[in-house]
């Protein structure tokens, strides 16, 4: 057997507990954060199991077995494959859920998108900081790599690396997590450091806030806007055969609500602590979020699912 911990985090302090034989939860003010083997997942005081109700599989049939539990994959359409690949690599997970594709966002062109171009051209930087794929896609769209190849580039996450390694554009730092709080901590530089930071419309203010309070000069452009998807009466069909969520972002849970008429039965496995914090402030049942803390990215969403099917399963390993 694992070694399981429980996690309480209150007043920011974070406690830890460990036993081999057993997990178990502090408990404080209404809920704690149990972690279960690496996967964190809200759970309230008094109902533990609340997550079951009123789901019915109905998804297609599996070999072997009755049916497969309903996967919802809602990123922008052609950007689930990575997952797709994860979850097919998955020999367990394979056998037990049926993925949908049902993108819940699209994208669309910021009000500053005319002019990342110009300031590429014509101003220096010390930085260009990209903090996700989407954002990767918009600076190669402007990038000129006779004229930038000097132009030192910080990316978050795994994957907006590989979309810049793509595009031909040489990352030169990651930060150790794909946070944008881990990057505003570990960005190299000092007081006057320039940097140009193409961001979504709706990125909060987490990474240029804390660069300028570290007296960084930072140049915001909102290069990207992101959209709610528009569904027909398939992917309305499609939706109501899952019951695990997949989320990338705010913008995909606000999608989502928006398509299913605000179906919040279903389970939420999130790609990090921002989806996860977002589904529980828009009324998700605490014990039905899943995320990985120590791992954001595919790997970790692929461990969320896994625990979200395990406790659809009755917690079954």
């Amino acid at each position: 057997m694992h070694p399981m911990s429980a996690e309480l985090i209150f007043n920011g302090a974070l406690f830890t507990t460990r036993t081999l034989s057993s997990l178990w939860a502090l408990m404080f003010f209404g809920y704690a954060i149990l972690v279960l083997d690496g996967v964190e997942a809200f759970q309230p005081r008094s109902s533990p199991a609340r997550v079951q109700r009123n789901i019915a599989v109905t998804g297609s049939p599996l070999e072997g077995s009755d049916t497969k539990i309903g996967v919802a994959l809602t990123r922008e359409e052609g950007k689930n494959a990575k997952l797709l690949k994860a979850l097919d690599a998955d020999e367990s997970l394979r056998t037990m859920i049926q993925p949908f594709e049902l993108p819940c966002i699209a994208h669309a062109d910021g009000p500053d998108f005319d002019r990342l171009h110009n300031c590429l051209l014509n101003e220096s930087w010390d930085y260009v900081i990209v903090t996700s794929p989407e954002a990767a896609r918009v600076l190669a769209s402007a990038w000129d790599s006779a004229k930038m190849g000097s132009t030192k580039v910080a990316a978050v996450g795994k994957a907006t690396e590989q979309e810049l390694s793509d595009n031909s554009i040489h990352v030169v730092f990651t930060p150790s997590k794909a946070y944008g709080t881990t990057l505003v901590e570990e960005l190299p530089g000092s007081k006057g450091t320039k940097v140009l930071y193409p961001a979504s419309c709706r990125a909060p203010g987490t990474v240029a806030d804390g660069l300028e309070q570290r007296g960084f000069v930072v140049t915001r452009l909102d290069t990207y806007d992101t959209v709610t998807a528009s569904w027909g009466e398939s992917e309305q069909k499609t939706s109501q055969q899952c019951q695990i969520a997949c989320f990338a972002s705010p913008s995909s849970i606000h999608g989502w609500l928006e398509n299913t008429g605000n179906n919040k039965e279903v389970v939420a496995a999130c790609i990090g602590a921002t989806s996860a914090k977002a589904c529980q402030e828009l009324g998700w049942d605490d014990g039905a979020i899943f995320f990985s803390p120590g791992s954001p990215g595919i790997d970790g969403w692929v461990d969320s699912i896994r625990n979200a099917v395990e406790k659809l399963n009755g917690g079954a390993s």
